[in-house]
């Protein structure tokens, strides 16, 4: 039975997040994979709030490659520095800042880093700490009723 155009595109989504989260649990199955305040030291953050907004900058040196988090919401991001490689459900994008776009509700990416990056993102939000915006803003997987496909 031929899929419609609508159902082929929903199945190379799924698929898409399917290969990501095995990549992720790959990525962390690595002996040398960092996380927490570790993944702190290599990629610092700074965080920024503004009369209802969040913004994330975050610093990534070259060779890095990792997932990002899913996102409940859409948000603009910034590439201030670098070049980078983002492969998502859309594709892949190789980019060099300047460089500005969005991210889409239930995003999830691989990110590769080529040149040292500075990537800023900006969340529209009232919770004023980085735990509270990350609970708003993030979706701890893609069942999450935020981020579910839709037929």
């Amino acid at each position: 039975m031929k899929l419609s155009k609508k159902e082929e595109a929903l199945q190379t989504k799924q698929n898409f997040r399917d290969l990501c989260m095995d990549v992720e649990q790959r990525l962390l199955n690595i002996p040398e994979s960092v996380s927490g305040d570790e993944l702190e030291k290599i990629m610092p953050t700074k965080s920024t709030f503004a009369d209802g907004c969040y913004i994330r900058e975050i610093f990534v040196p070259a060779g890095q490659f990792f997932t990002t988090e899913i996102h409940k919401k859409d948000h603009p991001f910034f590439l201030l520095k670098g070049k980078l490689s983002m492969a998502s459900e859309d594709g892949t994008l190789n980019i060099e800042a300047p460089f500005h776009g969005i991210t889409k509700k239930g995003t999830k990416r691989a990110v590769y880093i080529h040149e040292d990056v500075i990537f800023i993102t900006v969340h529209a939000t009232e919770k004023t700490t980085v735990e509270e915006v990350r609970k708003d803003v993030l979706a701890e997987s893609f069942d999450d009723p935020a981020v579910l496909l839709k037929q």
